[in-house]
């Protein structure tokens, strides 16, 4: 086996268990999605998904920002939902800046794919975002990044981040499910106080 692939064997290891952990509530999850990220820097470089890289390199920075938040809110960490006009913001903010990502990549390196790339990575900054803020509706917004993603691993000869993201779908599900059962059981909660 190549280094390449060990990495990317390692980085694969380390995401499904920040994903696992993260949908299960753990603080500790973080720290794997961290070194998981880290690691796929490197890979994504290599393979030319630059937009990846960087979308990668934030997750690092996300990883610190996610294992703080949710280290001090150990206590009470509620699960929040978006209005209709945060979605529209959302997806709004997310379009425009892939587009100028994706232009640029395009007319100025030699990115793979630069516009879908750019999509992608844009869209999961949102949806991590929102993972940090433990609000529900990221969920359903891996589940169509990750039908994408999917795509676009597999064209760049990533079968095995292809393979990962596929797992991150069914794990999409469950942590939609999981994250949707505990937001009822707030709101049931706040209904009764009420």
């Amino acid at each position: 086996m190549t280094l390449m692939t060990w990495i990317e064997i390692l980085a694969t290891v380390a995401n499904l268990l920040f994903i696992v952990l993260l949908i299960r509530d753990r603080v500790i999850s973080w720290a794997f999605g961290i070194v998981g990220s880290a690691l796929s820097v490197w890979l994504f470089v290599h393979a030319k998904l630059y937009s990846e890289a960087i979308l990668y390199g934030f997750y690092v920075l996300f990883g610190i920002w996610g294992w703080i938040r949710w280290y001090q809110r150990q206590d009470y960490n509620p699960v929040t939902r978006l209005s209709l006009q945060q979605h529209a913001i959302l997806i709004g903010t997310c379009s425009s800046l892939a587009l100028l990502l994706g232009y640029y990549f395009e007319h100025h390196s030699d990115a793979a794919r630069p516009r879908i790339d750019a999509f992608t990575t844009l869209f999961s900054f949102g949806a991590t975002y929102l993972e940090v803020k433990k609000v529900l509706d990221a969920w359903g917004y891996w589940l169509i990044l990750n039908g994408a993603s999917i795509w676009l691993y597999h064209d760049r000869k990533l079968d095995i981040y292809a393979a990962l993201i596929g797992v991150y779908t069914v794990l999409s599900v469950w942590g939609l499910w999981q994250w949707y059962r505990e937001y009822q059981q707030q709101e049931l909660a706040d209904t009764a106080a009420a």
